[in-house]
């Protein structure tokens, strides 16, 4: 596959710590909690020209040394 977006903590706008803290005022954390923050630039729909996923297409999602996530592309069903 390729790489279509990548950024680290270090490129959050809030530094990980007031996250932690912010999230831990509204839900108890517990160890091994994920803190989704939301996507980095390289939004499909902002390239040149736009890119989107279809079925059949693969998210990964890769966190460092924890695992790499992958959830396939399917069609909508409808009932």
């Amino acid at each position: 596959g390729e790489v279509m977006q990548e950024a680290s903590l270090a490129d959050l706008i809030f530094p990980l710590e007031d996250l932690i803290s912010y999230c831990s005022a509204f839900t108890p954390l517990s160890p091994g909690d994920v803190i989704v923050t939301g996507t980095p630039g390289g939004v499909g729909d902002r390239r040149d020209p736009p890119v989107y996923m279809f079925a059949g297409d693969v998210v990964e999602v890769d966190i460092g040394r924890l695992g790499t996530l992958m959830n396939p592309i399917v069609d909508e069903q409808t009932t």
